[in-house]
C-alpha cells in the first residue's frame, strides 16, 4: 500500500521534500496556503536579490539557466528558476493550492505510551507506531475545511513568513498613540511594486531594523524621496553586512566554506585530536575574521559612519547574519537621504518615534517594522497537542531540539525541513530532504531517543559557543560540511566528495559536490 506523506508548504523545502519522497515511491500531498509556489520568493521588496552567490544556491540536479548571468539574481529570476524546477520534475500536480493547514494532530498510541519509548516511534521505524497524522485544512476561497489522514508529515513552513515579530510597548507608548501609519515589512513586501512606491512617496519614514529587509526598504525609500524626506533607519546593533563575497579579492568560500576552515572551530562530537587542532589553529580563525572585517570596513567606510561592529565577523557568519548591503547604500547615507540612528529601545508618540534617551521625538509619517518573524511560534502553534507544543518549543535557553535539524526525538512520524538556517538554505534543504527520503525508505535507522538528545545537546553547545546571543537561529553556516558528513554517513554515502586531498581540504563545498552517489 502506498504511504501518504503530507508536506506543509510549497516553498523550496516543500518542493524538494515532494521530489525526493516521490523518488522513493511515496505519495506526497503538498498543502500550500497561497496560489503559487516559491515561499518567501513569491513576494519580496522590489529591489531584493539573492543573498548567496548563485553557484551555492542551486539544485544539485538542475543548474541555473545560462541566460541568468548575474551572481546574485533578482527576485523574478529566482522565482522563475524555482517554477521551472517544479515543472521539470512534474511536482505541481501534487500540490493543493489555496489550502491553509489549520492544525495537525497525532492519532495513535497514547502520550503516556509514547513517553515510555526508548526509540523514535517506538521501534525506530518512521512508520513503526502505526499512527496517523490528522491534517485539518481550510480552503482559502470557500473557507470550507477538510481532514486528511496521512502516514507521515513534513513541516516546510519556514521561519521568515506569516507570523511577524512585533515589538511590545508599555501602555500609551505603542502604535495606538501615533497619528501616522505603522506597517510590518511583511505587509510592505506584499504590495505590488507600484503600490509600494506610491505608499512611501513624499513621506518621512522610519525603518526599524538592520537586516536585509530593513536595508532594502530603506534603499527604496531613499530612491523615492531623496534628501527632501530622508529615511531614518533605527537599529540596535551594528552588523558585518557584506558588500560582496570577495574580501580583498579572495572568495569568501575559501575562508569559510571548505574543510580547512572547519578545522579551526570546535565541532559537535569531535575527538581529542580534532579538538586539539582547532585550539592550536584558533589564531588562524581570528586572522580570517579580521581579514574579512578589514575589507568590509574599507569598502563600506564603516568607521566614517560609526558603524563598526564590536563583535567579530566569525560570530556573524556563525549566526547566519550576513546579508549583502544594497549597492550604494552608504552613498545614500553620505548624501543624507538615509540617516542611521542607534537605539536600544523606542516608543511611539503622537508626532512619531521617541528614541531612547532623547527628549525630542523623531517626526515621522510612516514606521516600517523590519523586525523579523516569530518562526518558533508558527512552528509550535501548528500542533494540537500541548505536549508536542512543549517538545517543539523546548527551553528558552536552548535551540529548537531537532536531531540532524530535522527530527524531534519524541514526536513520531514527523520531520521539519527548513527551520534551521545556513548560508545557502536551498543547498541545506536539499541535503536534508535526501536524508529524510532515505530514512523513510528504511536505508538506515535512527539511534535511541537518548542518543539523539545527547547529539542535539552537543549541537546546542556548539551554537551557543559560536553564535552568541543568536544561537536560537540554529545556524550551521560555518560548519556545513561537518553537518553534511553526518547525513552522508547515515545514508551510507562517502562524505569525502572531492577527488584529491588538496581539493578535499581547501576547495569550497557546494550543491554540485553532492550530485550523485
Amino acid at each position: 500500500m502506498e504511504r501518504q506523506v503530507a508536506i506543509i508548504g510549497a516553498g523550496i523545502s516543500g518542493l524538494l521534500a515532494c521530489k525526493y519522497t516521490l523518488s522513493k515511491g511515496f505519495h506526497p500531498i503538498v498543502f500550500e496556503a497561497k496560489s503559487s509556489i516559491g515561499g518567501v520568493w513569491t513576494k519580496t521588496v522590489e529591489t531584493t536579490k539573492l543573498q548567496t552567490p548563485k553557484p551555492a544556491y542551486q539544485f544539485s540536479d538542475f543548474p541555473w539557466p545560462s541566460t541568468v548571468e548575474e551572481d546574485f539574481p533578482n527576485q523574478h529570476q529566482v522565482l522563475d528558476y524555482i517554477q521551472t524546477y517544479a515543472n521539470h520534475f512534474d511536482l505541481l500536480r501534487h500540490i493543493k493550492f489555496n489550502t491553509k493547514v489549520l492544525s495537525i494532530e497525532y492519532e495513535g498510541p497514547s502520550e503516556e505510551e509514547m513517553q515510555s519509548w526508548s526509540m523514535w516511534g517506538g521501534i525506530g521505524d518512521p512508520f513503526g507506531s502505526k499512527g496517523k497524522w490528522k491534517v485539518i485544512v481550510e480552503d482559502a476561497q470557500s473557507f470550507s475545511t477538510e481532514v486528511h489522514l496521512v502516514d507521515f508529515a513534513i513541516l516546510c513552513i519556514g521561519r521568515f513568513s506569516d507570523v511577524p515579530n512585533i515589538p511590545e510597548f508599555p501602555p500609551n507608548q505603542g502604535p495606538e498613540v501615533f497619528h501616522g501609519k505603522v506597517k510590518h515589512s511583511m505587509d510592505y513586501a506584499a504590495m505590488d511594486d507600484k503600490s509600494a512606491a506610491d505608499f512611501v512617496k513624499g513621506k518621512q519614514i522610519t525603518v526599524v531594523g538592520f537586516q536585509k529587509y530593513a536595508l532594502d526598504i530603506a534603499m527604496e525609500c531613499s530612491l523615492a524621496n531623496g534628501t527632501e524626506h530622508s529615511c531614518t533607519v533605527l537599529y540596535k546593533k551594528e552588523h558585518w553586512n557584506l558588500p560582496d563575497y570577495l574580501p580583498w579579492g579572495v572568495p569568501l568560500t575559501y575562508l569559510y566554506l571548505n574543510r580547512f576552515s572547519e578545522l579551526l572551530v570546535h565541532k559537535p562530537g569531535e575527538g581529542f585530536l580534532l579538538s586539539l587542532l582547532s585550539t592550536l589553529l584558533s589564531p588562524v580563525r581570528w586572522a580570517f575574521s579580521k581579514f574579512v572585517e578589514s575589507h568590509i570596513k574599507n569598502k563600506l567606510r564603516l568607521a566614517k559612519f560609526g558603524m563598526v561592529p564590536k563583535h567579530s565577523f566569525h560570530t556573524e557568519i556563525n549566526s547566519c547574519l550576513i546579508p549583502t548591503v544594497p549597492e550604494k547604500f552608504y552613498d545614500k547615507v553620505e548624501e543624507g537621504s538615509i540617516n542611521l540612528k542607534k537605539s536600544k529601545s523606542f516608543s511611539f508618540c503622537k508626532e512619531g518615534v521617541l528614541v531612547n534617551g532623547e527628549a525630542q521625538p523623531l517626526k515621522t509619517d510612516l514606521v516600517i517594522l523590519a523586525t523579523g518573524f516569530q518562526g518558533d511560534k508558527k512552528l509550535k502553534d501548528i500542533f494540537v497537542s500541548p505536549t508536542f507544543k512543549d517538545y517543539i518549543a523546548g527551553s528558552l535557553d536552548a535551540t529548537v531540539p531537532l536531531y540532524r535539524e530535522c527530527i524531534h526525538p519524541r514526536i513520531p512520524q514527523l520531520a521539519i525541513i527548513g527551520f534551521s538556517e545556513s548560508v545557502s538554505n536551498l543547498y541545506t534543504s536539499e541535503m536534508r530532504c535526501r536524508w529524510l527520503a532515505e530514512l523513510l525508505d528504511s536505508t538506515f535507522k535512527l539511534p535511541s531517543i537518548k542518543e539523539m538528545e545527547k547529539d542535539v545537546a552537543k549541537w546546542d553547545e556548539y551554537m551557543k559557543r559560536y553564535s552568541g546571543q543568536y544561537y536560537r537561529r540554529s545556524c550551521i553556516g560555518a560548519l556545513h560540511i561537518w553537518y553534511n558528513d553526518q547525513l552522508c554517513k547515515d545514508m551510507g554515502w562517502n562524505p569525502k566528495r572531492k577527488k584529491r586531498f588538496i581539493a578535499e581540504l581547501f576547495e569550497p563545498y557546494g550543491p554540485l559536490d553532492y550530485v550523485s552517489q
